[in-house]
């Protein structure tokens, strides 16, 4: 059976205050915790009104602290927007004072629009491309004694916080089978190149000190409910986030409605479920028929589930759901 986890974009939810929400992200890692997920990564994002992710550091160091065994990290990491060293002091720290709870995803991209790419990034270069040596450099950081240089991350160095690679097209895939690390798809916004960058990962990977096979994770929308109908009715609530997305606006989560007729146009429909076509949607029956297919399909060593539903105790039932349909299939 595939390893489970959960991912969190902390949206800020229709009348909900920023500190709201990051209670209602406290809950869902303690709930996910109880329920027995292995992870919980919180994702970056930047000048997004709905979401409270950007200082993701902080927001993990809050859930550690508010969470005794599961394991918090990020989901990723920009690495564009930071310094590596920066990197590596934060999250050594981290480890220092959590061990063994702290995983850091890497991502290349910024995790925002241009402009204020511009603002966060540390010089005026493309650093997209400089992402593989700044991936080298954390490995460095973290690596015993012996493999460091006169710049040193203290704390850090020695902590081997585990390294995830996180992609949304091919070149990642390349990266992370390269360094023989594990690799995280994003399929869960972007699923379009999911089959090809995974054939690409296992294809060219190269065991390393820290893994001997590939290791696949795969992140998926979920949204279980009693009942089909249930279903359909609460993924009203993504479809209305994807929305803002298509139309780069930046409204809270809100709550489902009964239809989405008349709030979107057949080309916003189109867009937004091409989006969302990684998706577990329904009552028990078609859950576990679309879990079952798309577990065949891809066979990932864990899932990493995103659910987008206004009620939190509906959100945290859904999680139960899926828990308990993937433990038993």
């Amino acid at each position: 059976m595939p390893e489970l986890s959960v991912l969190n974009l902390a949206p800020l939810r229709q009348g909900q205050t920023a500190a709201q929400a990051i209670d209602s992200m406290i809950r869902l890692a303690q709930e996910a915790e109880q329920i027995g997920y292995l992870r919980y990564w919180i994702a970056e994002h930047h000048n997004t009104a709905a979401l409270v992710s950007s200082a993701t550091q902080v927001l993990i160091g809050h859930t550690l602290a508010h969470t005794r065994r599961i394991r918090v990290g990020s989901g990723g990491v920009m690495l564009p927007n930071h310094s590596p060293l920066l990197v590596a002091e934060q999250y050594g720290t981290l480890d220092t004072i959590y061990p063994g709870r702290v995983d850091l995803g890497l991502g290349r991209a910024p995790g925002t629009d241009q402009l204020t790419a511009a603002a966060l990034r540390r010089h005026s270069g493309d650093v997209v491309w400089t992402f593989p040596d700044d991936v080298r450099q954390l490995q460095r950081y973290f690596a015993a004694e012996d493999a460091q240089g006169f710049v040193r991350a203290f704390p850090g160095t020695g902590r081997n916080v585990p390294l995830y690679i996180l992609g949304s097209g091919t070149e990642s895939a390349y990266l992370a089978a390269e360094l023989g690390l594990p690799y995280a798809f994003a399929a869960h916004f972007a699923p379009r190149m999911l089959e090809t960058a995974l054939a690409i990962y296992r294809r060219e990977f190269r065991p390393s000190a820290v893994l001997s096979r590939p290791y696949v994770i795969v992140a998926l929308n979920v949204i279980a409910a009693d009942s089909d109908e249930e279903a359909a009715f609460l993924a009203t609530s993504q479809q209305q986030f994807f929305l803002n997305v298509v139309r780069s606006s930046s409204r809270p989560l809100l709550p489902p409605v009964k239809s989405m007729d008349g709030l979107w146009t057949e080309s916003e429909a189109a867009a937004a479920q091409q989006m969302l076509a990684c998706s577990l949607v329904g009552g028990p029956e078609t859950l576990a028929r679309q879990y079952g297919i798309l577990n065949e399909t891809l066979r990932p060593d864990e899932w990493m589930a995103v659910s987008y539903i206004f009620d939190e105790q509906k959100q945290s039932a859904s999680y139960r759901r899926f828990f308990e349909l993937a433990d038993n299939a």
